[in-house]
């Protein structure tokens, strides 16, 4: 649907033109905003592979397994389908991890990874488990401790202070994870879910 839109404003925005006769703007337009796509683009791959590289450091050191027993508990009572050591709580821990960092593209493959995991002990594969409900709640809104990439494009386009959104998105997102949180468990208790 999307799609369908932009489609529609580009279309609008050349036939608003032409009937002006300056398509030459919209050219000009297009050029420049694909010029400034790449330049950001590159940019942002320094602070990414950084950010990626010290997830993988984490995960060589085992600094997963650790972060996954110190969150066992929340975990267990987020999760009460999947067994304490299945790899699908890796994989959710790492996704969260990412998301807490601002790296929602390093944290999608591990989202798919935990989905996958979290499939095979769906009893109903045609339907998602509540596993996959809750997960699926948690990655959306998760909280973000390090907006890394919002920082990294504010210090790109020569903001003053690139980390002032930094307070203002621990709240923003922590309000939308309880929610999410509180959201998950009623809905269980509606449906009938543990």
């Amino acid at each position: 649907m999307v799609n369908y839109v932009w489609l529609a404003l580009i279309l609008c925005g050349a036939v608003v033109a032409g009937l002006r006769g300056q398509v030459e703007v919209v050219t000009k337009a297009a050029l420049d905003g694909a010029q400034l796509g790449v330049k950001t683009a590159l940019s942002l791959i320094g602070i990414i592979s950084f950010w990626l590289g010290i997830m993988r450091l984490a995960e060589a050191a085992g600094l997963v397994r650790v972060l996954a027993r110190l969150v066992r508990p929340l975990t267990a009572w987020l999760f009460p389908d999947v067994p304490r050591n299945h790899p699908a709580i890796g994989a959710i821990v790492m996704n969260l991890s990412a998301n807490m960092l601002g790296l929602g593209n390093a944290a999608t493959p591990m989202g798919l990874v935990a989905m996958r995991e979290l499939q095979k002990l769906n009893p109903t594969p045609d339907l998602a488990s509540p596993a996959m409900c809750t997960f699926l709640a948690l990655n959306t809104s998760c909280l973000t401790l390090v907006p890394s990439t919002v920082v990294g494009l504010r210090a790109i386009y020569g903001s003053q202070d690139p980390t002032a959104v930094v307070g203002t998105t621990i709240c923003a997102t922590a309000c939308g994870m309880l929610s999410a949180v509180v959201a998950d468990r009623i809905l269980r208790r509606v449906y009938g879910h543990r």
